[in-house]
């Protein structure tokens, strides 16, 4: 039992992704004895619940904090594009770097969270695994639309009673109706202050002065 054990921790601490294969009895001349597979099992079983928490973790840290992935792009902004936002709401969200500016301004308005939902559903319209979608919908619930959450968003009674129905079997389109009203609430109201703003006002300023001094 001694050398049993011994061969499953070598075989445990391999950090390489080769899938492990049950461990030979010297003992027994099948493939193993029953203590041994027992704790074969066990490592396996160990193994595939590290690999699920590890996306979970992913998964949730792109969902809290989806500005971190577009930080970058702010840095590449053309006076081109930024007065181009002026245009239509859609160009602004279309563009990485316009949703980060844009939700840098919602924070100063205290309605940040508008913005992290509809990119939290844009998410999870693009998963196409049933698991992640499971989970990540139910985040975007507690997160956003439950009433205890301190991030819910403003969407009608019966959008919210027909999310609470669904949550039984979540789907990639489960919020479709909340993420229209969110986003009709940016547009008619926050987007127009943001195109007044002293935050868009200064990031013109400065691209034009940049461009016309090179």
């Amino acid at each position: 039992m001694e050398s049993d054990e011994s061969e499953l921790q070598r075989r445990s601490s391999d950090t390489d992704n080769t899938p492990l294969s049950p461990p030979t009895c010297c003992r027994c001349p099948r493939t193993c004895c029953l203590c041994c597979t027992c704790l074969w099992g066990l490592a396996m079983r160990i193994r595939r619940k590290e690999g699920r928490l590890a996306r979970r973790a992913a998964s949730i840290t792109r969902l809290e904090s989806p500005q971190r992935n577009e930080e970058s792009s702010s840095s590449s902004l053309t006076l081109d594009e930024v007065t181009s936002w002026t245009r239509s709401f859609d160009l602004l969200l279309e563009n990485p770097a316009g949703r980060s500016v844009f939700a840098q301004f919602l924070q100063t308005e205290h309605s940040d969270e508008n913005m992290m939902f509809w990119l939290a559903c844009e998410e999870l319209k693009n998963e196409q695994h049933e698991a992640p979608v499971t989970e990540i919908a139910k985040k975007v619930y507690l997160d956003y639309i439950s009433i205890l959450s301190p991030k819910e968003v403003s969407i009608d009674a019966t959008v919210r009673d027909a999310i609470n129905k669904s949550l039984a079997r979540p789907s990639v389109h489960m919020f479709d109706e909340a993420q229209a009203q969110v986003y009709a609430l940016m547009h008619r109201d926050s987007y127009p202050r943001f195109l007044n703003s002293p935050l868009y006002r200064s990031l013109v300023k400065r691209l034009f002065t940049q461009e016309h001094d090179t």
